[in-house]
């Protein structure tokens, strides 16, 4: 049965679908409603009484002020972006060798200057901070822009629940509308599968068809960074010096403890005036309060802070030089290759894996079992994995020249290798010349010799 996006690409002709002028949400829904049968909605809101997304802007601004956030996305946009788009078919279930043919070109030039890096780049952070990206094909399908994911508008459809798609067992998303500025009206122009592509790495719970932030979590945990950052910031301002309660003559006026208080501020406030001796009059008393940065710990409470912040984005402390992986055990060989390991083995295979098959909606696939991939071989930071892998290939190849060694029908040998399905064997009849009587040929017919007598 085709589903509600099929019948819908089905109608009409691309080109037309997308020029479409709107002036408010109910326009919206007539031009929609009007040319396909059956209801559609937009996810403005994530549910019932739940609001919208979180600020584009303050998530983009955590990203351009938190250094430990900027550090994180930074490392993972590093190596993600150095990923290259492969196909590969599958045969028996098991992946064969990478090939590219032209439709990659769309995915190596997406624009004017522009290479597979740039384009895995963008996707990154624009999944990280808004945890959706949205590229687009432009220029006949030439081309691929990326839309800025706040002015993006989800439309979905259902044919359970027309007045309210959202909430329907077989919701479905079935065109997005963008907004230059944010604003869904006049201006806002519609765009279907097979137009877009839709990039969301990490699920928003509370709507299936909407990705959410891995910057969620920790928005606490940035703003105690950013007030740790501040709070040091202050007490070198203030001389690197503690806090200070001064007490006064009971005799003197009020006029006279301002004076004082703006001569002292005047003389002993700011980093020009840190560590003056200090000279008090008038009955003046003047006792330390509050505890200066060594008290407090500060490296150990802002490093655990940083670790959290991490923990969120996948990135062990050790690989982005944090405080707290800069210390003890962390910084050993085997257990930095571990951490490296972990964070490619599940936190770029995951990501990769979510980019290619977001992608692939915008290629034609050369064949139905073929599928889009990440090459991975010429990425420096997975050698040590591509070390792993020839051990691999290692051990198969002896596997294989055993099998064949012992009778067993060379391309059949490699089929059931490969596939990890030893049932694929096929013996040719044969047996290993280890076997055979020294002199004999096995091909040999019978010998007649002496059956006269």
């Amino acid at each position: 049965m085709a589903t509600l996006a099929q019948r819908l690409l089905s109608r009409g002709k691309t080109e037309q679908r997308h020029d479409v002028s709107i002036s408010s949400v109910d326009d919206f829904f007539t031009f929609l409603g009007s040319s396909y049968p059956f209801g559609v909605n937009t996810s403005w809101t994530r549910g019932p009484e739940v609001p919208p997304p979180s600020d584009y802007a303050g998530y983009a601004g955590m990203f351009t002020s938190d250094p430990v956030v900027f550090a994180a996305v930074a490392f993972r946009l590093e190596v993600f972006s150095q990923g290259r788009f492969q196909w590969r078919e599958l045969l028996n279930g098991r992946p064969q060798a990478p090939f590219g043919n032209e439709a990659l070109r769309l995915l190596e030039r997406p624009w004017f200057g522009g290479r597979t890096s740039d384009l895995l780049a963008q996707m990154l952070v624009y999944g990280d901070i808004a945890g959706n990206a949205y590229p687009l094909k432009v220029d006949n399908g030439r081309g691929l822009s990326l839309l800025r994911p706040d002015w993006v508008t989800l439309v979905l459809g259902s044919n359970l629940d027309p007045e309210d798609p959202g909430t329907a067992e077989d919701a479905e998303l079935i065109a997005i509308a963008y907004s230059p500025g944010g604003k869904l009206g006049k201006g806002s122009r519609v765009y279907l599968p097979g137009e877009f592509a839709h990039y969301a790495p990490y699920p928003d719970p509370m709507v299936r068809y909407r990705g959410m932030s891995p910057l969620t979590p920790i928005v606490r945990e940035v703003q105690g960074d950013k007030a740790a950052t501040e709070h040091k910031l202050k007490f070198f301002q203030h001389g690197a010096t503690p806090n200070m309660v001064i007490k006064h003559d009971p005799s003197m006026t009020a006029e006279q403890v301002k004076a004082f208080k703006a001569l002292f501020d005047e003389e002993h406030q700011g980093l020009a005036n840190a560590y003056k001796t200090l000279h008090l009059g008038g009955g003046a008393d003047a006792t330390v309060v509050g505890a200066n940065l060594q008290q407090i710990d500060f490296k150990s409470t802002q490093g655990k802070s940083e670790t959290r912040i991490l923990m969120a984005l996948g990135v062990h402390p050790t690989l982005v030089g944090a405080s707290e992986g800069m210390q003890g055990s962390s910084l050993n060989a085997g257990n930095y290759s571990q951490t490296r390991r972990a964070f490619s083995d599940v936190k770029l295979q995951h990501l990769w894996g979510e980019a290619c098959g977001a992608l692939e909606v915008l290629l034609p696939r050369p064949s139905d079992s073929a599928h889009l991939v990440i090459d991975q071989r010429d990425i420096p930071f997975l050698q040590d994995d591509q070390k792993d892998k020839a051990e691999i290939q290692n051990h198969q190849a002896n596997a294989m020249r055993t099998l064949v060694d012992g009778g067993f029908e060379p391309d059949s040998v490699r089929d059931a290798v490969l596939a990890d399905d030893y049932s694929l064997l096929k013996h040719t009849g044969k047996l290993s010349v280890q076997l055979q009587e020294p002199g004999t040929d096995p091909d040999a017919a019978p010998s007649t010799e002496g059956d006269d007598a």
